[in-house]
């Protein structure tokens, strides 16, 4: 039996290497949230350390350290010369809180809810298909309970949305809109990109007030509160106020789409004629075979929301559907798109 089996063997087609990736993601990916957490991205803003100067300054013994280091090197976030660790274009863009597209405020929620991403919460995610996250149930309910939860996601949401908010406004001529409503627009950082870049534009945030209250601490910190107003309002049951230009960024992912079709019908009964909807979205390819940025982003949501990432494909249709015309699908920032069609 043994003799047969042997001569059966037979070398794979492929490496196996793709299967390593999986078991090392698991490994691997966390050792930058751990340096991030131990602060040593921050240590090194002043200049290049050695192995025992992190050591020595951060309290981390020299395996752990020499561990994480060579992770985000390997990953590009630091890089190593003459013995010395020291911040690359990467890590001084989105790893210090003095960069305005600090990116940490995002690690920090998930290294906060981390257990979101455990095997058996999203084990039991995928077995009863609702979300995890503050131990399951809808996290917006629990925001509205709990306003500390609301701060540090609106915080996370703004620090992954600064840097996108400055492209997708130059995608297309926007120069004939007015005025914005960013829908659940949180943080309003969409809307501060968007008045950053569109001179002639206005912008309200339309959100729950106390992300509307969150929202105006950050558009007078840009100097923008001559432009960028907020509006509370519930966004399923109440009025929208009037505008030309509807933004959703990160809103569509969050809702299945039942819901999404509500959200477009109303934006379209809500427009004037010649009024714009964008959906700010990561998306998948319309075969639905990647890309993994998206695909992953669907796991996230799988623990967090009731939501799901859509193709370009599936959310053309929902607009063509509600009676939106010249549609089109542009990809913006890093991963992120935008889908956009104008009410005739």
């Amino acid at each position: 039996m043994a003799q047969d089996f042997f001569l059966k063997m037979q070398a794979p087609q492929v490496d196996d290497r793709p299967m390593w990736d999986v078991i090392f993601a698991v490994y691997g990916y966390p050792a930058l949230l751990l340096a991030h957490k131990l602060k040593i991205f921050s240590f090194l803003a002043d200049g290049a350390r050695t192995l025992a100067d992190i050591c020595n300054s951060l309290n981390i013994k020299k395996r752990p350290a020499e561990a994480i280091l060579t992770v985000a090197t390997s990953l590009g976030f630091l890089s190593l010369q003459d013995g010395r660790y020291a911040l690359t274009t990467i890590s001084k863009d989105y790893l210090l809180e003095s960069s305005p597209n600090y990116f940490g405020f995002f690690w920090d929620l998930m290294i906060d809810n981390y257990q979101v991403c455990s095997f058996q919460n999203l084990e039991r995610a995928v077995a009863t298909d609702s979300p995890q996250a503050y131990g399951g149930g809808d996290i917006f309910k629990s925001h509205e309970e709990q306003i500390e939860l609301l701060h540090r996601f609106t915080h996370g949401m703004h620090s992954i949305s600064q840097a996108s908010s400055l492209f997708w406004p130059k995608l297309m001529d926007f120069s004939r809109h007015r005025l914005m409503l960013d829908i659940g627009g949180g943080s309003g950082a969409h809307s501060i990109g968007a008045a950053l870049k569109l001179p002639n534009l206005q912008a309200l945030v339309l959100d729950f007030p106390q992300v509307c209250e969150l929202a105006q601490k950050y558009i007078t910190q840009y100097g923008v509160q001559d432009r960028v107003k907020t509006h509370e309002a519930n966004i399923w049951s109440d009025h929208w106020p009037s505008a030309d230009l509807h933004f959703f960024s990160n809103m569509y992912h969050d809702w299945p789409i039942e819901k999404c079709s509500f959200l477009t019908d109303k934006s379209f009964m809500s427009l004037e004629s010649g009024g714009r909807i964008i959906i700010h979205e990561m998306l998948y390819n319309d075969e639905k075979t990647g890309s993994f940025a998206p695909a992953a982003y669907s796991m996230m949501m799988m623990g967090w929301t009731e939501g799901r990432q859509y193709s370009g494909l599936e959310l053309s249709e929902m607009l063509q559907k509600s009676g939106f015309e010249e549609i089109q699908v542009q990809p913006s920032f890093g991963y992120y798109s935008i889908v956009t069609g104008l009410k005739p």
